[in-house]
C-alpha cells in the first residue's frame, strides 16, 4: 500500500509552540520604532496655536505566552468573558528639579468672542508658585484649593500605622528579590539595556522618565531624549501569567537613584519595583488577599509606603508594600459609612471590611472598603489630599472622604458605567468621561452636574486637566475614547450654554448663573445643601440625601470642544499634559507626542466651530 508522506511543519520553538497555530509560524517578538511623520494630518489647531506631532513611539507587543495559549471559539457570537486588559497607559516622572508652572492670564481673542468665551495665553513675565510638574501633580496633591489648615495623613490616628524610622534616613528602602535572578515562574523575562548605567549617567536629570504596559510587557522608557535611543526600553519586563493593568510612581521618595513604582495586575498581585536596582517584591501574591484584577492603582498622597487599589470585584483596599500579606477575613459584620444617621441604603454606603483604625495592622491589608458589586475602573484623589473620586462600571460617581471613610456623594450616568475620572488643579471641579459619550463636569462643593461635554462618538476612556492652561476662572481639559479622537475642551462657566427647555432654578447654584458669569465657589465650604433636581426615592430628609438623581440633559448646560480631531487609527486610551507637550498613547502601543505651539506664533485669527474645526 502507498502512503502520502504527511505534509511538512514549521518548525516553531518549544517554548511558544502552544501559542501558536498548527502549520503557522509563531508570532516574533520584535523591536520598538520610532517615526516622525508630518503634514498637516499630524497638527492640531487650536485658538492659540498649533500643536504638531513631535513622534510616534510604537511599543512592541510581545507574543503571548505558553501559559496564555488562546483558546479557539467558533462560535462568533460566544460571550465567553475576556482576559482583561487596559491598553497602554504611562506614568510620568522627573527625577531632577521640578519644573514651574507658568501663571496664566486671559486674552479675548476674535475667535472667542465669537464663541463667547475666554481663551487662555501663557504670560512670559509671571510666575506661578507651583513646585510640581505635570506629570507628578496628580500624586503630590499640592494645596491649591484653598482648604485651611494641612489635611492629616491617612491613618495618622493609628500608631500602629507610623513609619519605622530607618538607620539611615537618606537611604530608601529597597525590594527583597532581584529581577534578573529570580527564578519565579510570574516573571518570564527581564531585558535590561546593555549600556543602561552610561545612559543614566548621561541623561539630562529633568527628562521624563515613561513607564508604559503594553500587553504582558512594562518597559522603562527614556523620553527625555531625542535619539533613536527612545524607542529603547532602559528596561522590559515580560510576564508569564499576568498582565499589567495600572501602575503609578511615588513622587516622595524618587530621586536620581531610586524609583518606587507600584503595578497592579490581571492576576491580582501587586509588584512593588524599584528600576534602578533591579528589585521587586510581589505583595497580594497569587491573590491571597483578593483574588480579583487590579483596575486601578494609586500611591495615597504623602505616604511612602502606602497605596489604594480598587479591584474588579468592587473592592478598594489599602495595602504597605513593607508589611507581609495574610489570608484576610472582613472584620467588620454590616458596618457601613455612610450618612451618620444610619439609614443609608447599601448602595448609598461604603462596607468597612476593614478600618484604617484597626488595632490589627501586622500584615496586609491596612483597611478595606467595599463600595460597589461591580468593577471599579478609575479613581483620584483630590488636590488637598481629603477625598476620593471614584467610578464604576454601574455607572456611579462616588465622592468619599477617605480620611474617615465615609461616603459624601453619590452620582449617576445619563447611561452606561464610567471609565475615567480626574480633578481640576484647584479641587472644584471633577471630569468623568464614560460609555454614554459624554465628558461631563461635576462641582464638589454645589453638589451637583455643572456641565455635559458631547463631541465623542464612542466611550471616554480618559479625561485630564492641563494644568499649564488652567487659573483660578478658567480650565483647560482633555479628553480621549474608543472613537480614536482628541478632544479639547476650554470651560469658564460663564460661556455655558443653558439649554431653552431648563427650567429656572431655585438654589442659587454655579450652573443657574451661567450666562452671567462664574461665582468663585471655594472648595472649604460645608454647606451640603443640593439642587432640587438630586431628590431620592429612599430619604425624607432631601437636603441630606447623599444619592443624586441623573439631571435631565433639557436641564443642564452642555459645553462644545475648542478641538476635535481624530489622531490615531486604534482606540485610545491615555492622555497627559506637560509643560511642552501633549502625550497620547492607544491600544495597540503607539505613544504620540504633540509639541506645543511655539512662543511669539499668533494665530488668533484661526476661525473655530463651535464643534472644533479639526476632522
Amino acid at each position: 500500500m502507498f502512503v502520502l508522506a504527511p505534509p511538512p511543519r514549521l518548525p516553531v520553538p518549544n517554548a511558544y509552540s502552544n501559542a501558536a497555530a498548527p502549520g503557522m509560524a509563531v508570532p516574533i517578538e520584535t523591536n520598538n520604532t520610532l517615526k516622525f511623520p508630518s503634514g498637516p494630518d499630524y497638527q492640531l489647531v487650536v485658538g492659540e496655536g498649533t500643536y504638531v506631532l513631535r513622534d510616534d513611539l510604537h511599543l512592541a507587543t510581545p507574543p503571548p505566552h505558553p501559559h496564555e495559549a488562546p483558546i479557539p471559539n467558533p462560535n462568533p457570537l460566544a460571550t465567553t468573558p475576556a482576559p482583561p486588559t487596559a491598553g497602554v497607559k504611562l506614568s510620568l516622572t522627573a527625577v531632577g528639579s521640578r519644573k514651574v508652572v507658568p501663571q496664566l492670564y486671559s486674552l479675548i481673542s476674535r475667535t472667542s468672542e465669537k464663541l463667547t468665551f475666554t481663551t487662555i495665553k501663557e504670560s512670559e513675565k509671571e510666575s506661578r508658585t507651583s513646585q510640581e510638574s505635570a506629570s507628578d501633580s496628580a500624586a503630590s496633591q499640592p494645596q491649591s484649593n484653598g482648604t485651611s489648615g494641612k489635611a492629616p495623613a491617612f491613618g495618622a490616628g493609628n500608631s500602629l500605622l507610623a513609619p519605622v524610622p530607618a538607620k539611615d534616613p537618606l537611604k530608601r528602602r529597597k525590594p527583597k528579590s532581584n529581577l534578573t535572578k529570580s527564578n519565579s515562574t510570574f516573571i518570564s523575562r527581564v531585558i535590561p539595556h546593555e549600556a543602561m548605567s552610561k545612559r543614566l549617567q548621561e541623561r539630562n536629570p529633568d527628562g521624563l522618565f515613561a513607564f508604559a504596559n503594553v500587553n504582558r510587557a512594562f518597559e522603562w522608557l527614556d523620553l527625555g531624549t531625542n535619539t533613536h535611543h527612545k524607542a529603547e526600553p532602559l528596561t522590559k519586563i515580560l510576564f508569564a501569567k499576568a498582565h499589567i493593568l495600572c501602575h503609578d510612581v511615588n513622587v516622595l521618595t524618587k530621586s536620581t537613584s531610586h524609583i518606587d513604582i507600584i503595578m497592579g495586575s490581571s492576576a491580582a498581585d501587586i509588584v512593588w519595583y524599584e528600576p534602578y536596582s533591579g528589585k521587586y517584591t510581589r505583595i497580594n501574591k497569587n491573590g491571597v488577599i483578593n483574588a480579583t484584577p487590579i483596575s486601578d492603582i494609586r500611591w495615597i498622597p504623602g505616604s511612602e509606603h502606602l497605596f489604594l487599589a480598587s479591584h474588579m470585584d468592587g473592592t478598594l483596599t489599602v495595602y504597605d508594600k513593607e508589611r507581609e500579606d495574610a489570608a484576610f477575613v472582613p472584620e467588620s459584620n454590616g458596618l457601613y459609612g455612610g450618612e451618620k444617621n444610619g439609614n443609608a441604603s447599601v448602595a448609598g454606603s461604603i462596607h468597612v471590611n476593614k478600618s484604617v483604625n484597626s488595632k490589627n495592622q501586622k500584615t496586609n491589608p491596612v483597611a478595606s472598603w467595599k463600595i460597589s458589586n461591580q468593577r471599579i475602573n478609575a479613581f483620584a484623589f483630590s488636590p488637598d489630599s481629603r477625598h476620593l473620586a471614584v467610578v464604576s462600571e454601574d455607572g456611579s460617581l462616588r465622592i468619599i472622604d477617605y480620611l474617615k471613610e465615609s461616603l459624601m456623594d453619590l452620582y449617576t450616568s445619563y447611561y452606561g458605567g464610567f471609565m475615567c475620572v480626574c480633578w481640576s488643579p484647584d479641587g472644584k471641579y471633577i471630569l468623568t468621561g464614560g460609555q454614554d459619550d459624554l465628558v461631563s463636569i461635576w462641582s464638589l462643593a454645589e453638589r451637583q452636574i455643572v456641565a455635559r461635554c458631547p463631541g465623542h462618538h464612542s466611550w471616554v476612556t480618559a479625561v485630564a486637566f492641563d494644568p499649564w492652561r488652567c487659573d483660578d476662572r478658567n480650565y483647560r481639559f482633555g479628553s480621549v475614547g474608543e472613537d480614536c479622537r482628541l478632544l479639547l475642551w476650554d470651560f469658564n462657566v460663564g460661556m455655558l450654554h443653558r439649554p431653552k427647555a431648563s427650567s429656572v432654578r431655585q438654589r442659587g447654584s454655579v450652573s443657574s448663573h451661567a450666562p452671567l458669569g462664574r461665582h468663585r465657589t471655594e472648595s472649604q465650604v460645608t454647606t451640603r445643601l443640593r439642587s432640587n433636581s438630586s431628590l431620592t426615592s429612599q430619604s425624607g430628609e432631601g437636603d441630606e440625601s447623599i444619592e443624586h438623581a441623573v439631571e435631565s440633559r433639557t436641564r443642564t448646560a452642555e459645553l462644545p470642544p475648542v478641538m476635535s480631531k481624530s489622531v490615531d487609527e486604534d482606540p485610545l486610551c491615555w492622555i497627559g499634559f506637560e509643560e511642552d507637550c501633549i502625550i497620547t498613547s492607544c491600544a495597540k502601543g503607539h505613544i504620540r507626542t504633540w509639541d506645543r505651539p511655539k512662543e511669539g506664533v499668533n494665530n488668533s485669527q484661526i476661525t473655530l466651530s463651535a464643534a472644533g474645526s479639526n476632522p
